[in-house]
């Protein structure tokens, strides 16, 4: 019961901390920093077009979160000490800005001038805020913006109701390109609107449970399409990660599937 109350108040903490982060980012950092632009964009537009694109003046959030997490400290271990390690390293490059200490890779570092010290324009407690802001962005920007997922028992009635196919989605944790799905491909709006119309999404965290029907996955993230039906349930799986076009066509191969199924 104490353990259940000191992680609310951690977390109403960390709420409030973010709340007041936003706001410091929209009044001292906004006029710089975008806030979220979709991955496939940034590549193309650094890549591809050495800036010409998009015409940024400094990194967006998303990709400064991201960076911040696999960059600084240890991002497999306990999230408090880490979550520190990020604030210090955030306070050190705010008062002290250096392009070697950047966390951008010079693909991209290389089309901005290095920012101006922050000294005496954030308090101690603005630092703060702006930390646990940037610490939790990218992956709350994925919970907004990503599908919705379902309990598989829920997801079986639904697709029974519905006439939709059940997507399964097995990842675990750390898992590099399951993280590549999540925040490159699975917050894009024609993905997230094409598993809507026609799915059911589920997903599964193999590390902490088993999958459904007797399901394996050898490799995360493994992408099993379920097709429900009163004389056989047919299954297809898809290993691997895939960018947008890709995963876009998998779907439709998948409806496909279903209605040979039908």
């Amino acid at each position: 019961m104490i353990k259940k109350i000191v992680l609310l108040f951690l977390f109403s903490i960390i709420s409030v901390l973010g709340r007041e982060g936003e706001e410091v980012y929209q009044k001292k950092c906004a006029s710089c920093h975008e806030a979220f632009i979709p991955v496939e964009t940034l590549m193309e537009n650094f890549m591809e077009k050495n800036n010409t694109l998009l015409h940024l003046k400094a990194p967006s959030l998303n990709q400064i979160s991201f960076r911040l997490k696999q960059q600084i400290g240890d991002p497999k271990g306990d999230e408090d000490i880490h979550r520190m390690e990020v604030g210090v390293f955030i306070a050190d490059y705010l008062m002290y800005p250096d392009k070697q200490k950047s966390i951008c890779i010079p693909e991209v570092i290389q089309y901005f001038e290095t920012m101006p010290s922050m000294k005496g324009q954030l308090s101690k407690d603005e630092i703060e805020a702006v930390s646990e802001f940037l610490y939790d962005y990218e992956n709350q920007l994925i919970k907004e913006k990503s599908i919705k997922y379902e309990a598989f028992d829920v997801a079986l009635k639904r697709a029974a109701e519905e006439n939709k196919i059940i997507m399964i989605k097995a990842t675990s944790a750390h898992c590099h390109f399951c993280i590549k799905m999540d925040r490159e491909v699975l917050v894009e709006d024609e993905v997230v609107q094409a598993l809507q119309k026609d799915f059911i999404s589920v997903s599964v965290d193999v590390g902490k449970e088993k999958l459904p029907l007797g399901l394996k996955a050898s490799m995360t993230p493994t992408f099993f399409f379920i097709f429900p039906n009163k004389d056989k349930t047919k299954v297809k799986r898809i290993p691997g990660a895939w960018n947008k076009e890709d995963f876009l066509e998998i779907l439709k191969e998948a409806k496909t599937v279903k209605r040979r199924h039908n």
